[in-house]
């Protein structure tokens, strides 16, 4: 298919993508709370194609249009961090549907969901972790110190309201 992304090429930033995978597992539905204090079940789905695998999240009714052995076309998709692992994501834009054409072959030995990212924005989540000094000085030294510091804040803000 034309304009559509290979696995192995996503990456965290990974934005409005085509995907068409196979469907390797479909996980148990989980109960989630958003960070928002909604209630919603998300799938995890393993979907591969001849470059690797990824770890799909679908949420609520998108579950059921998924299920082993089936080839599926994710337009419009986008990457997100789960605790650090590349999950693809369908999102209220895009679409999942049956594939047009079939997936034969998978490469199941690169796991694109495997790979721990750092999760760029929550800033103070690393900072904490380790010597506190190095983080500090690292936020208050060089140029490019202000847009850290402004992703960090928010990320703080964020978890606060979590609580």
């Amino acid at each position: 298919m034309e304009g559509t992304t290979k696995i192995k090429d996503l990456t965290p930033s990974s934005r409005r993508v085509n995907v068409l995978g196979k469907v390797i597992n479909v996980g148990e539905p989980k109960e989630i709370t958003t960070r928002f204090g909604e209630a919603k079940s998300v799938t995890e789905v393993v979907i591969g194609d001849d470059t690797g695998k990824v770890t799909l999240s679908l949420w609520g009714e998108q579950a059921g249009q998924a299920s082993e052995g089936q080839t599926v076309y994710i337009d419009n998709g986008y990457i997100s961090l789960v605790r650090g692992h590349m999950r693809l994501n369908v999102g209220k834009y895009g679409s999942i549907a049956p594939g047009t054409e079939e997936v034969t072959e998978v490469n199941e030995e690169l796991d694109v969901s495997e790979k721990e990212y750092e999760n760029q924005f929550h800033g103070n989540g690393g900072g904490s972790y380790g010597g506190r000094g190095r983080t500090s000085s690292y936020n208050r030294g060089g140029s490019g110190g202000s847009g850290g510091r402004g992703r960090s804040s928010y990320g703080g803000r964020d978890r606060d309201r979590d609580q």
